[in-house]
């Protein structure tokens, strides 16, 4: 019997988990990425150096291998190229509505507008050479108040993004977010306030299936750059109850029928949920490749290749949980946390990663390293976590 086949968009290390549950799973893998010496050009059967937005040539490549599905995690551009060769294959795959909603942040805020869910007010701004006194006005004119965010439409991981408390500033904050974006188009929003979360899930024809909230931990203003995850986040039952509706009714907005998605939200003192965004593919930072399967059973990375290959994702946790946590490497300082941990017989560390300290963070793809652990009660795991910001 001849092994199935997935193609699997993009080689670095956030695809690798892909890449090696596939082989676990007896499947043929075949890597599509710009050239770029990443570790899955080396650990897939098959890689072809093109590039993830080269949707055609991906596209006539796979017909003619004659994959069984195509995946991606992590990645809101790999995810758009992932839904356009389902589509034009026939696989499993989210509709190009879902495609261009759940990639671009103003089109998001539109989706989430026509539909009722609750997200911050936002605008796009479509000139990048304006003062910090006209865009104060443009604001002023549609009834914002600081404080507001910065944020490119299109992309994730934390680049390009500055909260500002006023004027001062916005209009730099603008350009640089301007200038790492794909389109180079910006959108301006109300801050929302309280605890910032993350929530996990997987769709199968159209119905949504829960796996995980995570607490999130990051530097705070200006830029909010990921710090730490905490899984099973701290919260009641009626808390999490409340967060499911909303978000599944935003999976429904946003025509999320396959496969993993990752929302972020903020949960205000007084209960009030609100949207940031949400992806319509895995969450990275290890929160899908790792903490779901150690904090819930659940083997999020099989079930999202599952989908891909057009079966009903495995959901059955297995017995072997622990409240788990990611704490990313900024500096000296927390490194000598991590010397304290390895020292801790209440702690087990499951994966460390460290590079030099040199230079610094500006989003979430500069930090230095992490390092990804579990023990008995959670306290244990909140000990070791960042300040939260």
């Amino acid at each position: 019997m001849s092994k199935k086949k997935l193609a699997i968009i993009g080689a670095s290390y956030l695809q690798e988990p892909l890449i090696e549950k596939a082989e676990e799973m007896g499947i043929e893998t075949h890597v599509f990425a710009w050239e770029a010496h990443d570790v899955g050009e080396e650990s897939a059967d098959f890689f072809y150096p093109i590039s993830i937005v080269e949707k055609e040539q991906i596209a006539d490549k796979c017909a003619e291998i004659g994959v069984d599905g195509i995946c991606t995690i992590a990645t809101d551009l790999g995810a758009i190229t992932v839904n356009y060769v389902a589509k034009k294959l026939g696989l499993i795959g989210n509709s190009s509505y879902c495609a261009r909603v759940s990639t671009n942040k103003e089109e998001m805020r539109e989706c989430f507008r026509r539909n009722n869910d609750p997200s911050p007010k936002s605008m796009e701004m479509k000139g990048t050479d304006l003062s910090d006194d006209e865009i104060d006005q443009m604001l002023s004119d549609n009834e914002f108040s600081y404080p507001v965010i910065v944020k490119p439409t299109d992309r994730s991981g934390s680049r390009g993004i500055t909260e500002l408390s006023d004027k001062n500033g916005i209009s730099a904050a603008v350009k640089a977010a301007a200038e790492v974006g794909f389109e180079k188009k910006v959108l301006i929003e109300e801050f929302a306030t309280g605890q910032e979360y993350s929530v996990e899930y997987i769709s199968w024809q159209g119905e949504h299936h829960f796996l995980a909230l995570t607490q999130k931990y990051t530097t705070g203003s200006p830029h909010f750059i990921e710090t730490g995850h905490l899984e099973p986040a701290p919260v009641s039952d009626e808390v999490l109850e409340k967060v499911k509706q909303v978000v599944e009714h935003a999976l429904t907005s946003l025509d999320i029928k396959y496969g993993a998605s990752h929302s972020e939200i903020k949960i205000a003192v007084d209960g009030t949920i609100r949207i940031i965004e949400i992806g319509g593919r895995m969450g990275g930072d290890f929160i899908g490749s790792s903490l779901v399967q150690l904090s819930t059973g659940v083997d999020f990375v099989k079930a999202v290749i599952q989908v891909a290959l057009g079966e009903e994702p495995d959901l059955k946790p297995s017995e072997n949980t622990s409240p788990a946590g990611v704490r990313f490497v900024f500096s000296d300082d927390d490194l000598t946390i991590i010397d304290q941990m390895e020292k801790d017989p209440a702690i087990k560390i499951v994966y460390r990663e460290i590079d030099d300290i040199s230079g610094t963070v500006s989003d979430s793809s500069s930090r230095f390293g992490c390092v990804v652990f579990i023990a008995d009660d959670i306290g244990q795991v909140i000990r070791y976590l960042p300040e939260k910001g």
